[in-house]
Parts: structure tokens; C-alpha cells; sequence
């Protein structure tokens, strides 16, 4: 409409400068006529021919703008009913799952062919062809056949497109300003390079209003395409490779889980040594889950496993600078009025008997960003 505008605009501006620029000539070419057919027309006629071609060149000028205008007005209203025939076309073909969680899509409209992959709740695709109770669909990169029973289709299908469905604008220049508000003048929340896409809340005029790091924000309606996006089918092979990483990201879960939690050789260890154990964990564990407390107990029990470190328990608790409870009176003060909580002595009793939750872990502080086992707030290394 900017670029009609300006059309319009610069052919009347032409069309006035042509028209007060050409009443010279149009005179003078008048009296060169004159002069040419003198014995058929008087002084006075010479002014009326100038007349005369002044108003053909004028009411010519006035034919061709009014011709463009209609030519305009045409060209304005077939691409509005081919925009609106095509919108309604995308209606007509729309489907979309009737499931409460999918449905196979299948290689042709017999229940037992060969299924090339999944349509999900809320997804949608493109009705191609329908016959004998199914309909072949296209949904993202697949094709193929759904039974009648699991789509939706016509009104149906477009009041669920329209509710499950998400505006997505996208930035087809090279810098896009986010802004604060739709001003020109507002302050600039982010920038997106072409290509980049941000959910579109609503369009408004020259803005589009979009989601922005959790706040809204406004982009220019000319420098982005908005695009309704349904989410589509999975084929067979994009979910075989989908879950075979899944697989294998368990596997390595697994295999460190397995690293973690490993059972040691039962140490022995007296009553005292149990308490003395229970009573470091209650003051460094106390307020952690149960597997932080068997984690505590545990790294005491690897420092009596390794060579490093004293070969018994109370050796290891009170070495100068290791455990700070060892050095007050809290830890001591539990051990003498037995008021140790029995997770503690529980998660005392199976780090002596050679449960680890943290594997070979010597170490352990309050989490801070340091690399390791992490456990309610602690960490452990």
C-alpha cells in the first residue's frame, strides 16, 4: 500500500509539473499551425487551437490515471480473492488428531500395512485424498493413511488448529529491533538476525507483538513474516533414532549410577565409632535428604579406605582441619547426650558396611558451582 501510495503520488506530482511546463509549447506549436493554415484560420482561431490542444493533453493525462487506478483496483482485488480463496482452500484440506495421545499413520488405508509414522494429540496436516473410511494425509515430512475415526476435520478441525496452534514470526532482515513498545522511539529490548523466530502474541498494524525473554516486545510488521504453525507427524524413522539416543543416553546414566552406587568390603567398626560417624553426619548432613547423609558417611569411609588417610574412623573425623564439627563442641555434645537423629545412625551404619552413593569421592561442600556429584546442596568429589 506504501509503495501504491508513492506511486500515486509521484505520476500526479509528473502529471501537474508536465501540464505547467507544457503550456509554452502547447502555445507555441498553437501559433506554429496557425502560421502553417493561415488562409483557413484568423488570429482569433489560433487561440482556440491552442486551447483545444491543451485540453486533449489533459483530459489524456486524466484518462491514463484513471486507467491506472483501475488497473490498480483490480490487481488489489484479485490478489484479496486469491488470498481468501487460499485461505479457504487450507480449511477445506485441514485435518487434525482426534486421540488422546496418537495414531499410527499408515502406508496405505489398510489397518495392516506398514506404518511410516505417528500422529500426535493436537497435530495437524493436509487432507490429499479419501476413500473407504480413510483419508490420506500429509503431516511434515510424512504421508500416508488415517483412519476417519482419528481425524477431525472442516469447522472441527479448525476450531482445535486455531486453540492449540502458535504465531511465529520470523526476521527477514539482516538486524531486527525488539522494542519495548510499538514506537519507533521505544527503547530496544534485543536484537534478531535474519532467520531467527520468535513467538508472535498478535498482529497490530505496522507491529507485531511477540514473546521476548519472558516479557513482550514489538517488532516492525515489515521487517518479519508471520507465520500459524501447527506441530506435525513423526516418521517411523525419526522416532527409531529419537528413542535409540534416549537408550543410549540411559545406558550412560546408568553406567554412572553404577560408578556412584557401589558396595564396598564392610569395615568394622565399634559402637563408639558408629556414634562418632552418626554425630559428623547430623552436623554436616543433618537438614540434607537421606541420600546426602549416606553420602557424608561414605566419604568418611573412602578416606579409611585409602591409604592417604588414617585406617579408622575416629582417626579420620578428628585429623586436624578436616571436619570442622570435629574441632567444637556441637558434634561432641551429640555424641555424650545420644540425641543423634536415627536416619543418621542408619546412614552411619551403611557406609560401614560398604554403601557409597558418590563413588571414590574423598571431598564434599556446600554446591557452588564446583564439578561433581551433586546431592541436595552439597557436592561431592
Amino acid at each position: 500500500m506504501k509503495t501504491n501510495c508513492k506511486k500515486w503520488k509521484y505520476l500526479l506530482i509528473t502529471t501537474a509539473v508536465a501540464t505547467a511546463f507544457g503550456t509554452a509549447p502547447i502555445v507555441s506549436s498553437a501559433a506554429t499551425v496557425s502560421k502553417t493554415t493561415l488562409s483557413k484560420m484568423n488570429s482569433n482561431n489560433t487561440a482556440a487551437g491552442a486551447a483545444v490542444v491543451l485540453d486533449v493533453n489533459i483530459s489524456e493525462s486524466d484518462f491514463n490515471i484513471q486507467q491506472l487506478v483501475r488497473e490498480s483496483s483490480l490487481a488489489l482485488k484479485r490478489k484479496t480473492e486469491e488470498k481468501k480463496t487460499e485461505l479457504e482452500e487450507q480449511q477445506d484440506t485441514l485435518v487434525m488428531a482426534n486421540v488422546n495421545q496418537y495414531v499410527n499413520i499408515r502406508e496405505s488405508a489398510d489397518q495392516d500395512a506398514e506404518k511410516v509414522g505417528v500422529l500426535y494429540k493436537d497435530c495437524g496436516g493436509e487432507l490429499i485424498e479419501q476413500k473407504d473410511g480413510w483419508t490420506k494425509l500429509k503431516s511434515g515430512d510424512v504421508t500416508g493413511w488415517v483412519k476417519d475415526d482419528y481425524l477431525y476435520f472442516g469447522e472441527e478441525a479448525k476450531e482445535l488448529a486455531e486453540s492449540v496452534g502458535i504465531l511465529t514470526a520470523y526476521s527477514n532482515t539482516q538486524t531486527l529491533r525488539v522494542r519495548k513498545s510499538a514506537d519507533i522511539n521505544a527503547p530496544v529490548l534485543g536484537l534478531l538476525s535474519e532467520g531467527e523466530a520468535l513467538e508472535a502474541i498478535s498482529e497490530d498494524g505496522d507491529w507485531v507483538s511477540v514473546s521476548y525473554e519472558g516479557t513482550t516486545g514489538f517488532v516492525s510488521a515489515d521487517y518479519v513474516k508471520v507465520e500459524f504453525e501447527l506441530d506435525t507427524a513423526e516418521s517411523i524413522e525419526v522416532i527409531k533414532a529419537r528413542e535409540a539416543a534416549e537408550q543410549k543416553k540411559a545406558e550412560e546414566k546408568a553406567k554412572k549410577n553404577a560408578e556412584r552406587n557401589v558396595q564396598r568390603e564392610a569395615a568394622i567398626a565399634t559402637g563408639d565409632e558408629l556414634r562418632i560417624l552418626a554425630a559428623l553426619i547430623q552436623c554436616e548432613a543433618g537438614g540434607e535428604p537421606y541420600e546426602g547423609q549416606v553420602a557424608v558417611g561414605a566419604v568418611v569411609m573412602n578416606r579409611v579406605r585409602c591409604g592417604a588417610y588414617p585406617n579408622n574412623i575416629t582417626d579420620v573425623i578428628y585429623a586436624s582441619g578436616q571436619f570442622t564439627p570435629a574441632s567444637g563442641g556441637r558434634m561432641q555434645s551429640l555424641i555424650l547426650n545420644g540425641n543423634i537423629k536415627a536416619s543418621c545412625i542408619q546412614a552411619a551404619q551403611e557406609a560401614i558396611n560398604g554403601v557409597t552413593n558418590v563413588g571414590d569421592a574423598l571431598h564434599f561442600r556446600r554446591a557452588n558451582g564446583k564439578d561433581g556429584i551433586i546431592i541436595g546442596n552439597q557436592v561431592f568429589w
